[in-house]
């Protein structure tokens, strides 16, 4: 199998526990591009010492997911690119089969995704509901942006996904995307991805705070986005009430951690209604 015509890109932000088992799962590809948003000097030596054909991107400031994958796009000449998550490890045969697939089908494909320890595909009808994989591919409406393969030639600009999205629901708007212009979406059964799901980051509570602020304010701002502010707003003013009486409840039963939870959704979903950018970057200490 030729795999010239591959690159394989991983976004970090302080993933030092976990990227060293994903980079030996993919030891044998030549083009493997990291950007890292935490500007972690001490980890691009760790990682040139033990992967030293690694090409290693040092960013000054977070950028975030989709932005920081749009980054090694732009550094990407290949044919094919495989973004995946440091938490990820992929078994001996995930990339071969997928690009076997990828000739099969004769490149008629925008992105194919090999299958996960979890449900990483869905559709946007929910009529249609999770279908099990029975035929060597199943035809999706999205895939999850832990492990996703992209065929390249199907994208006109290197500016994948939406900068304004920091996290959360990126890789979903770009499905939605892709569907509405005709492109095809796949995933392939016999090409299998182990996702540790939310390790990626080794920053303890603030990893935590982060999730939970732009959760909501990816929610609201996708849902705005194609159906408008009013949609948006009722889509989401559960979640705000929820948080809401939960914040107050656990301020008076002194639950510090849970209240800092539910603080931080009410501060995410007032961001995004007031139409403020995606803001909030988690606190690291320089130490």
């Amino acid at each position: 199998m030729n795999y010239n015509n591959l690159t394989i890109g991983i976004v970090t932000f302080k993933s030092e526990k976990v990227i060293f088992n994903c980079l030996k799962s993919i030891k044998k590809f030549k083009n493997i591009i990291i950007f890292d948003n935490s500007n972690d000097k001490n980890l691009r030596i760790q990682i040139k010492k033990n992967f030293p054909h690694v090409k290693f991107i040092l960013s000054k400031k977070n950028l975030g997911f989709g932005a920081g994958y749009n980054q090694i796009i732009k550094h990407t000449k290949s044919k094919y690119f495989f973004l995946i998550s440091p938490d990820t490890i992929l078994n001996s045969k995930c990339v071969k089969n997928l690009m076997i697939i990828a000739k099969k089908i004769r490149d008629d494909f925008s992105i194919i995704a090999p299958k996960s320890n979890e449900i990483n595909y869905g559709f946007f009808n929910k009529k249609k509901g999770i279908q099990k994989l029975k035929n060597e591919i199943l035809k999706v409406d999205y895939v999850k942006g832990f492990a996703m393969f992209f065929n390249l030639k199907k994208f006109k600009n290197k500016k994948i996904f939406d900068e304004k999205i920091f996290l959360y629901l990126e890789e979903i708007d770009l499905c939605r995307k892709i569907k509405k212009n005709n492109g095809k979406i796949f995933v392939v059964r016999n090409s299998y991805i182990k996702h540790l799901f939310a390790k990626s980051s080794n920053i303890g509570f603030e990893y935590v705070k982060c999730r939970n602020w732009h959760w909501m304010w990816s929610k609201f701002y996708y849902n705005k986005k194609y159906n408008g502010y009013f949609f948006g707003l009722l889509n989401t003013l559960p979640n705000f009430i929820s948080a809401f009486f939960k914040y107050y409840f656990y301020l008076l039963i002194r639950n510090k951690y849970k209240k800092v939870i539910y603080k931080m959704r009410l501060l995410g979903l007032l961001a995004s209604y007031m139409l403020k950018e995606s803001y909030y970057r988690p606190y690291i200490s320089k130490n």
